[in-house]
């Protein structure tokens, strides 16, 4: 062991004491907690929106990639880490969305960074949807362009900007935001794109499997897929049942990601059990499209009986349905007596909401029951904290 001659007596790390201290306050401290590998909580708090994650299928495809191509992808996409199987994966995916080619990433978060920042650069006006996710906003960080925050799913705000701008320009945002689970105005946003020249990118997340025919995702249902100023970002990790992330688009922008997207230059390619996995599901989702329309029905049934019985809820677009809670304590106690009652749902808390109101958050499951969705609402107007209703 190396010898350390700085004074013992000196704690460099003080600070985060207080920081910690400030979170316990303010009710923002947050926990593992490590769940068993079958849990008997029902769960809406998982981004499970097909129910795929535990599907025979797709874990048999897992199984299945990982013994033939072994367990890691043991270098980056450049020198080993791409196989014939994450070839195949790309071909489909972007096939079933829409668009000329993808290019899959080991997470949504570096799909985002990379597309961010591979498509601009200190002289790119970046105009960015106040709603957006963090690895959008990080993306942005990193891109060192000018970037100008619009007000939450505001079009004339964005033409207004990007017409101020000259120069080479882009507009990022979710298509389906996931706090509240409302979806971005992609018509708008586009048109404005046109009419500026500037290129149109789209985090599709919470939109793949959920929105669009038979799942295709809010840019085909928008008419927007396989567009020439379109890019499309989105998890793996959500209605595939896997993990991992994809930039959809342009052949000649994949072209440009794969020589200067860092996220996908230095990082370790998406390992094979992960592509096997989300391939295995994304051909399940084409065999039984009925999966997506279900999960928005199942969103709907959880929205309306939620807000029939006096709780504030924001009306779905697609799986997500998002009840606001009097405060951040409030809503961490909700979900603790959700869980001991049975029930895991999701608590967002600042920093995780632009607006600063907490909120329990819920996922509808396209395989949830009746039965079940039934349980839910019960447990949660049971556990309802005072303020949390109308009534």
């Amino acid at each position: 062991m190396p010898e350390h001659t700085s004074d013992p007596a000196v704690d460099v790390f003080a600070w985060i004491d207080d920081a910690e201290q400030a979170r316990e306050r303010a009710g923002l401290v947050r926990t593992l907690r490590p769940r068993p590998a079958s849990s008997p909580l029902l769960d809406l708090a998982s981004n499970d929106y097909l129910g795929l994650s535990r599907h025979p299928e797709t874990v048999r495809g897992a199984r299945d990639a990982a013994e033939r191509w072994g367990a890691g992808a043991t270098g980056s996409r450049l020198v080993t880490g791409t196989t014939e199987l994450h070839a195949e994966l790309e071909r489909e995916l972007a096939a079933f969305c829409g668009f000329e080619a993808a290019l899959v990433l080991s997470s949504g978060y570096a799909a985002n960074l990379a597309a961010v920042t591979a498509l601009s650069d200190r002289g790119t006006l970046v105009v960015s949807d106040a709603g957006n996710h963090a690895s959008i906003v990080d993306g942005c960080r990193l891109s060192r362009a000018e970037t100008a925050v619009i007000p939450h799913s505001d079009p004339d705000t964005a033409r207004k900007t990007l017409a101020s701008h000259e120069g080479r320009a882009l507009l990022v945002s979710d298509s389906v935001f996931s706090v509240d689970g409302d979806a971005a105005p992609l018509a708008a946003y586009a048109a404005a794109c046109r009419d500026a020249g500037a290129a149109l990118v789209v985090d599709d997340a919470h939109g793949l499997g959920v929105l669009g025919e038979g799942g295709r995702g809010a840019l085909y249902a928008a008419g927007l897929a396989g567009a020439p100023g379109v890019v499309a970002t989105m998890t793996l990790s959500k209605s595939l049942g896997s993990q991992g992330g994809a930039v959809l688009g342009p052949a000649k922008v994949i072209r440009h990601l794969v020589n200067t997207a860092r996220t996908f230059i230095f990082d370790t390619g998406l390992a094979p059990a992960a592509a096997g996995a989300a391939l295995a599901g994304l051909r399940l989702l084409q065999r039984e499209p009925e999966r997506a329309g279900r999960a928005r029905e199942v969103a709907g049934r959880l929205y309306g009986l939620l807000t029939a019985s006096g709780l504030t809820a924001a009306r779905p677009d697609a799986a997500v349905v998002s009840v606001r809670a009097p405060s951040a304590s409030a809503a961490l106690r909700w979900a603790a007596d959700c869980r001991e009652a049975g029930l895991s749902v999701g608590c967002f808390r600042p920093p995780s909401v632009p607006d600063g109101i907490s909120r329990l958050r819920l996922t509808a499951r396209a395989d949830l029951t009746g039965e079940e969705i039934g349980r839910a609402v019960s447990t949660i107007l049971r556990t309802a904290p005072a303020g949390a209703t109308d009534r």
